[in-house]
Order: C-alpha cells, then sequence, then structure tokens
C-alpha cells in the first residue's frame, strides 16, 4: 500500500542488523526482553504456564464471532488456541473459517452474501487498502488504536492503516529470508552453510552429487515463488530498486528484473538441483516442501527448504528437533549484503461491534502474541512480548531481530501490490513465475507476462 511504502524506506541499517542478528543457533541466554505492563485485578500471576494479563477486555457473554484467516494445519491450531484464551477471557463464542488462499474472493462472496466475517486477518497489505477502498473496514476503535500504539512501532501501525486512519493489527509477522537444512544430509555429504549464492549453487552441486535432491521447492504454492524472486531481487537490485519495483515505478522489464530472473533461474534450471525437478517442484504443496526435507531418515527427499520462519511448524512436525536434526541459515547474499524480507498477518474488523473491537484489542497485545509464541511456528513485531515465550534460543534470535529493526524493514514485495497482481492463485505474479519455474530459460518471456499483468492490476 503506497501509504505504508515511507515506513520501508531506509531499511540499509535494518538489513544488515537482521542479517547479522537472526540465527545465533548457539546463542546463549536469549533475554527476556519485554515488559510485563501488569496484571489482572489482584495481581494474580496463577501457574508458570499461565498467560500474563496486560489488557482489560469486556464481557461478551452470549456474542458469537466469526473469524477467517488463510491458517490451515499448526497454523490453525496455533491461532485457535489464541481465540480460545480470548472466549475465556470475555464469554464470547467464536468460531473459525479458514478462507484458502484467495481471502479476497472468500470475503467478497461473503459480503455480497450478506454475512461476512466478523474479523478478517489478512495477508497483504494490498488486500487491506483494496478493502478499505470497498468501504468494507471498520477503523479500529479507540481501546485498539491504543494497545497497537503502546505495542507496536510505528511502520507496522502505518502498514495497518489507510488515508490517515487505522483499520488493522499485525499479528503474524515473518522473516522471509531463512534457508532451514536437513544437519544429516550436510554432514553425509560434507556440506558448510553457504552465504552467499554461488557458494550455495557449488553446496547444492555437492549434495545432489552426494545423492540426495539439494532444494525442495512447494512450487505449487505460488506465493513461495514470490519470495524467492524478492530475496534474489532486493539482495542483487537493492533497497531503492526494490522500493521502485514495488510501487510499479520501474516496469518489470527492466533490466534488474532479468538479472534477478537468471540468477533464479541458475537454480529452478540447473541439472538435479531440485528434489523431484521442476515438474515435481510444481505439485509440491508449501507444507510437503518443508516435511519432505526432514522425513525419510538417511534419504530424505531433499536436503534444504527455503521459507520464513513460520516453517518451523512444519519442521517440528515432520519429527525434528529446530538445532539438532534442522538448522537454519539467512537467504545467501547475491549483491553485497544478504537480503531480509518481511511478511505478516493484519486483523481487520468487517463489522461494527464491541465483539470484533475486543477481538482486535487482544491481537494487538502482547497476551494474545505469548499464547501462540509458546507453540512455535510464530513471530510477532510486538515490542512488548518477552522473547521467553519463544520455545527455542533460534525463535528468540529471530524474533528479537525483528523488534529491533523498528520501522526499518522491507515488507514482502507481492503483498504490497494489489492483489489480483501479487496475492491471487492461478493469476499475476503466482501464476507468471510457476510458469517461469516450469521454463526457467524464458527470461523475457516471462519479464513480459509479469510488466502486462502488473500494469493492469497497478491501473485498477
Amino acid at each position: 500500500m503506497r501509504t505504508s511504502l515511507r515506513s520501508v524506506r531506509g531499511a540499509r541499517g535494518a538489513l544488515a542488523l537482521l542479517a547479522a542478528g537472526t540465527l545465533a543457533l548457539s546463542a546463549a541466554g536469549c533475554s527476556d526482553g519485554g515488559t510485563d505492563g501488569g496484571g489482572p485485578p489482584g495481581g494474580g500471576r496463577g501457574t508458570p504456564d499461565a498467560i500474563r494479563q496486560t489488557v482489560r477486555l469486556p464481557q461478551l457473554s452470549g456474542q458469537r464471532l466469526k473469524v477467517t484467516a488463510v491458517w490451515t494445519g499448526a497454523e490453525q491450531k496455533g491461532f485457535t488456541k489464541v481465540l480460545d484464551e480470548f472466549s475465556r477471557r470475555t464469554g464470547a463464542e467464536v468460531a473459525y473459517v479458514p478462507s484458502g488462499d484467495d481471502m479476497s474472493a472468500f470475503v467478497g462472496s461473503k459480503i455480497a452474501g450478506g454475512d461476512p466475517p466478523d474479523v478478517a486477518l489478512l495477508q497483504q497489505p494490498g488486500a487491506l487498502r483494496e478493502f478499505a477502498q470497498k468501504g468494507w473496514l471498520k477503523p479500529l476503535g479507540s481501546e485498539a488504536t491504543a494497545e497497537l500504539g503502546k505495542n507496536f512501532s510505528k511502520g507496522w501501525q502505518e502498514l495497518g492503516s489507510y488515508e490517515g486512519k487505522s483499520y488493522g493489527v499485525y499479528f503474524k509477522v515473518s522473516n522471509k529470508s531463512l534457508v532451514w537444512y536437513n544437519t544429516k544430509v550436510f554432514e553425509g555429504a560434507g556440506a558448510k552453510e553457504p552465504k552467499t549464492w554461488p557458494e550455495f549453487l557449488r553446496t547444492a552441486q555437492l549434495i545432489a552429487d552426494y545423492g540426495i535432491g539439494p532444494v525442495s521447492v512447494g512450487g505449487a504454492d505460488g506465493w513461495t515463488l514470490t519470495d524467492w524472486f524478492e530475496n534474489v531481487y532486493l539482495s542483487q537490485a537493492g533497497p531503492e530498486k526494490y522500493d521502485q519495483l514495488a510501487q510499479h515505478r520501474i516496469p518489470w522489464t527492466d533490466p534488474s528484473v532479468k538479472d534477478a530472473l537468471t540468477t533464479l533461474g541458475q537454480l529452478f534450471g540447473g541439472k538435479g538441483l531440485l528434489a523431484d525437478g521442476t515438474e515435481g517442484a510444481i505439485q509440491t504443496q508449501f507444507p510437503t516442501s518443508v516435511t519432505q526435507t526432514f522425513t525419510g531418515g538417511e534419504e530424505p527427499k531433499a536436503a534444504m527448504v527455503f521459507e520464513g520462519d513460520f516453517a518451523a511448524a512444519n519442521v517440528t512436525g515432520a519429527g525434528a528437533r529446530i538445532g539438532k536434526e534442522a538448522k537454519v541459515f539467512p537467504f545467501p547474499a547475491v549483491g553485497a549484503k544478504a537480503p531480509v524480507v518481511t511478511g505478516g498477518d493484519v486483523g481487520v474488523a468487517l463489522k461494527d461491534g464491541p465483539a470484533a473491537q475486543a477481538l482486535l484489542t487482544f491481537l494487538a497485545s502482547p497476551d494474545a502474541a505469548q499464547v501462540w509464541a509458546r507453540q512455535g511456528g510464530f513471530l510477532s513485531a510486538n515490542r512488548n512480548l518477552g522473547l521467553a515465550a519463544y520455545p527455542d534460543d533460534v525463535l528468540r534470535s529471530i524474533a528479537g531481530a525483528v523488534v529491533a529493526a523498528g520501522d526499518g524493514f522491507r515488507f514482502d514485495m507481492s503483498d504490497l501490490a494489489p492483489a489480483s497482481f501479487g496475492g491471487k492463485p492461478g493469476q499475476g505474479e503466482w501464476k507468471d513465475l510457476q510458469d517461469f519455474l516450469k521454463n526457467p530459460g524464458d527470461v523475457a518471456g516471462t519479464q513480459q507476462k509479469l510488466e502486462s499483468d502488473a500494469a493492469k492490476a497497478f491501473k485498477s
């Protein structure tokens, strides 16, 4: 969204900070960097597993609340625990319905039918802007706004705003510049964590020669491919070009896009570098791309998988211990600096009423974040969430770096674009990069498709 791009300029310092601070796998004694912020009346801390109550919520007994997000599987389980805590405190009855990947279509159909959900968790700032333009969103109430201002930096607040009004709470965020790897395969192949793109390709070839598919790609979910492109592009072209392309102030036929696609094609088109080849990659969904890297004993399907911190839930779901069978390194530097791309899910109200506003107030608090943080597979930009809430040093390190970045960060480019270009299955950037995965030699044709689709989306 254009109003938020001001907050993602000037991230050069944050890129270095995040890249340097993200992955201290052997970090000792990560401290609890948050504040308690007080407790419930009477000050009862309860058991060690009790969630601190730093925010007052209204009693909502008898009220029903419908909530939608894209989350399924492990993510749905984590979010359900958050909703359960909200229900316990307020007495509201909360029903969760997964939206599927196309949130815009799902919400649009519900609004057309006269029964929208009360609260939706949107993945793209572009979707928030689109919904606000259509008059679908309700501004944050005073309690939610106050909680947001207390716990989040200005940059995250601006990302949840449109034309000066606050609409959203970024509840779940991500560092989307991580590569997870199977330590047994690395040890067997004699591989080491690569720091640059050429080293990454050499490592992949070493593992291929060892007899294991080097890189697992979840190409059936087009958003994973946009993340691949964005990391390569940010590192290679730099932050200023990244901002220009994100706003479509330069076309996708720009030479910088050609360079990034050519670089990415070295992996996608490299013989034997993708698990099950390009045909297998295009049929693999994101959860499978992770689990197949950490199952199969001595012969998993792949040695590495790229994606954000949220992949931790899938890693542990596959039975791998983070820091033991599974480790992680920063996305390799293509240019002078390793990239860091962030993403996030923003909670918005589609209906007026105290229940929807109370849930958004809760989501803006450290209390709600703590519930999910304990489960793993979750990061929060809430600066008052203590790092001790995270279950391991890896996540504490990643989370601490995101919060320490303050207002200086680069948000996922496809999420900043209009949803018709950057956020819909089977069209726009998702489809164009899936076609590129099938035919990574067609750089020029891919650029033309991307520019055509972007031009239509930004004009509308």
